[in-house]
């Protein structure tokens, strides 16, 4: 190896001591011209160290500053130039300051309540009774049909109620991504008890991660017992809070008007512990909770807004729909002039009927507004192309790899009640720490519409056993893309499950060494250096990957990009065998390194 030597005759203004500077290894002899010393004596002085040379043979750095310490010289050392000049030292930029976080202005906003309950259990009573008006005089058969949006005002605080014709289109709204309901109000009849929609509301309102009240209503009624209403519901996970639970139960009677401040009360409560916020400033955000067109207005929704300030003039876009808003109505009828967080108004001016669940967004840019509702709406007019299913048994595991949760949500319907539990405890005995089974729903009965719209909102599976699927499910599982799996044997069940909760298990990535190689040679190119090895061990696979270890230590880790031998590109090159290799954008190889051939592969794991 070539060496270069020049002496720097400055002295060190530290120790006194003559500096040398030399690149690389340097021979005995060489080293001993430098240091002005005989080669016999410089050969003595190794030997003091256990080292005995030639006088031809090559000192590394280290030994070189460690004998020439002996003689009152200094060694600073260059590196070898391989690609020109060594690159300038990196500026170091200071970082500025961050800018001070600007918090917004986020102020305490009214709670939004829905009722939920069994058919005829109250709810539009109750809702009448708080409002003191007639809803429910104004429903076909006294059934609500539409959803509707109320605020009313208590202790100086406002409180906004939907109600709503059930839970399908509490869920509905959540399936479509609209999460606008703070509390949920479940009516019971206390002459009644807990029912199968009583129950579905609570695994509805449980799926949405939404705080519940319950409210036993016609407490005065013939038959009433609040007490076996609330030892029904604590069953079901709704302990009262004179029981040690913490669920709030209020004893209201719609028709005469009983409890229903202490309700208000306590919805308020919950609302304060929940410290609800919004901003009230800025463009505002909404969505729609019903849409009707009406004579001599057109198309109008009732939104709710949000989070800004909704204001007549204001360029808004919903869904595949636009315009500029004409005039804001609220529940009671009248006109206002601007609608703030937790506001519910029937908004006109819009170019046709949004869907309930739709986003509602101010824009200042109409043409934009336009633009976008116009591209939505030729989107939806085109011919809807088959979509299979969007979480099925059988694709659990390639959802899981793109990033979902490893919670299996099942919305289970059997024949009987007594299947039911029968189900369930075997499902609860498949053993697994790595995957949560979550039973959202459990009833007996066929497959309906309810169940297709809970479990596409909790981006679950429906399964049934011994039952089938009404008309109606069938059509919304195929729209909304809802899987149904209906079984016969419990055991086949059971085994399916299980098998889908391993399939939400993310693969282990397991490395599996190929082979090894020796770098013999480094070739200087015009670009890049190529690495001369041999492979000592296995083989080295061109589409693999590889680490480049130095004294043990990995300096790089990256795939192969060339792999030849002689001239020609070569697949793989085994053992005994010598080849050029290429890494990526690595360059810096030196010999003696070793490049270690690899590769990854996904193992399934188990429960």
């Amino acid at each position: 190896m070539e060496e270069t030597l020049k002496e720097t005759p400055a002295d060190s203004a530290a120790e006194g001591r003559k500096t040398i500077s030399l690149r690389g290894p340097i021979a005995v002899k060489d080293l001993a011209g430098l240091l002005g010393i005989k080669p016999f004596q410089m050969v003595h002085h190794l030997m003091e160290l256990n080292i005995f040379p030639t006088l031809t043979q090559l000192l590394d750095e280290d030994v070189a500053k460690k004998v020439s310490a002996r003689m009152g010289f200094e060694i600073q050392t260059e590196r070898k130039e391989r690609h020109g000049p060594p690159p300038p030292a990196p500026k170091v930029v200071e970082e500025p300051p961050p800018a001070p976080e600007v918090t917004p202005d986020l102020q305490l906003r009214s709670p939004v309540v829905a009722f939920l309950g069994h058919v005829d259990h109250g709810k539009t009573t109750l809702l009448d009774a708080i409002r003191h008006t007639r809803v429910a005089a104004g429903e076909a058969g006294g059934i609500t049909q539409h959803i509707g949006a109320y605020t009313i005002h208590h202790g100086g605080k406002s409180i906004t109620f939907i109600d709503t014709p059930g839970h399908e289109a509490f869920t509905a709204m959540r399936a479509r991504g609209a999460s606008i309901t703070d509390i949920v109000v479940l009516v019971v009849a206390a002459d009644d008890g807990a029912m199968p929609q009583t129950i579905e509301a609570i695994d509805h309102a449980r799926a949405a991660n939404v705080p519940i009240i319950v409210a036993i209503n016609k407490i005065d009624a013939p038959g009433a017992n609040p007490l076996r209403v609330k030892t029904q519901l604590q069953e079901r996970g709704l302990a009262p809070e004179e029981f040690g639970g913490e669920t709030i139960f209020c004893e209201v009677s719609a028709l005469k008007g009983k409890g229903i401040d202490h309700l208000l009360e306590m919805i308020l409560l919950q609302a304060e512990v929940l410290e609800l916020r919004a901003l009230f400033d800025g463009p505002a955000v909404g969505r729609v909770i019903e849409a009707q067109m009406e004579t001599g207005r057109g198309p109008t929704a009732s939104i709710l807004v949000q989070k800004g300030t909704l204001r007549p003039g204001d360029v808004v876009l919903c869904g595949p729909y636009w315009g500029r808003v004409r005039a804001l109505i609220n529940d009671l009828g009248k006109t206002v002039r601007e609608a703030g967080p937790s506001t519910p108004v029937k908004v006109t001016g819009l170019s046709g009927l949004p869907s309930p669940g739709e986003e509602l967004l101010v824009e200042s840019d109409e043409r934009r507004v336009r633009q976008i509702a116009e591209e939505r709406l030729a989107l939806l007019k085109r011919p809807r192309q088959e979509v299979g299913p969007k979480v099925t048994l059988e694709n659990l595991f390639a959802a899981i790899a793109e990033g979902q949760r490893k919670t299996l949500h099942l919305v289970l319907k059997a024949d009987t009640q007594g299947s039911i539990e029968a189900l369930v405890g075997q499902l609860e005995k498949i053993p697994s720490k790595k995957v949560e089974l979550s039973v959202i729903h459990s009833a007996a009965g066929p497959v309906t519409e309810s169940d297709i719209l809970l479990a596409k909102a909790s981006e679950g599976i429906v399964i049934g056993f011994n039952v089938k699927t009404d008309s109606s499910a069938a059509a919304a599982a195929k729209r909304e893309g809802v899987q149904i799996k209906l079984f016969s044997v419990i055991y086949e069940l059971v085994d399916q499950v299980r098998d889908a909760m391993a399939g939400l298990l993310e693969p282990e990535l397991r490395e599996t060494v190929l082979g090894t190689a020796l770098v013999k040679k480094v070739f200087e190119l015009n670009k890049f250096s190529v690495a001369g090895v041999l492979v000592q061990s296995g083989r080295m696979v061109r589409k693999a990957q590889a680490r480049v270890l130095r004294g043990k230590q990995p300096i790089y880790d990256g795939s192969i990009q060339t792999l030849k031998r002689f001239q020609d590109e070569a697949p793989e090159v085994r053992a005994g065998l010598e080849c050029g290799m290429r890494l990526g954008n690595f360059d810096d190889y030196e010999p003696n390194d070793i490049i270690q051939c690899y590769q990854l592969e996904r193992v399934p794991q188990s429960l």
